[in-house]
């Protein structure tokens, strides 16, 4: 995983503090790009480089929020391929499955402790993505 690149998107400063200091903390290196909404995450990605390998993203943001931003991706060629974690602190049903039909391809629920956020971040990047099939088994991080 050297030089793997996330992108992350949360109009909250503390949560964008918390990402930035598991990522830091992980054994592999991983480049970080942060981002205070959606907008200026669709920016970057449609205005390389870096490109992303995956992209971690919060739903409840002001402008264009978490949906907004991957109904746009989905949509746009060849963006639509970029692997998209849902994190939000949402662990709704009803938000899960609509994420889904939408094209992320995979669901974290924000946990609360340091080390459980570094896991699940760990978890996502050893996801083999070209390979990862999302379904209704499989689709939310289980801790």
């Amino acid at each position: 995983m050297t030089d793997f690149t996330i992108f992350y998107t949360d109009d909250d400063e503390d949560d964008l503090s918390i990402f930035t200091d598991a990522v830091e903390s992980l054994p592999k290196k991983v480049q970080l790009k942060t981002y205070s909404g959606g907008e200026k995450l669709l920016n970057a990605i449609y205005n390389p480089p870096p490109t992303p390998h995956v992209v971690f993203l919060d739903l409840n943001m002001p402008g264009k929020n978490g949906f907004d931003v991957l109904t746009e991706l989905r949509n746009s060629d060849p963006k639509s391929d970029i692997p998209v974690i849902i994190f939000s602190t949402s662990n709704e049903p009803s938000i899960i499955e609509r994420c889904r039909n939408l094209g992320a391809n995979y669901f974290i629920t924000k946990p609360v402790l340091m080390k459980d956020i570094i896991r699940s971040i760990e978890h996502a990047l050893e996801i083999d993505w070209k390979k990862f099939n999302p379904t209704d088994k499989n689709f939310v991080y289980k801790t």
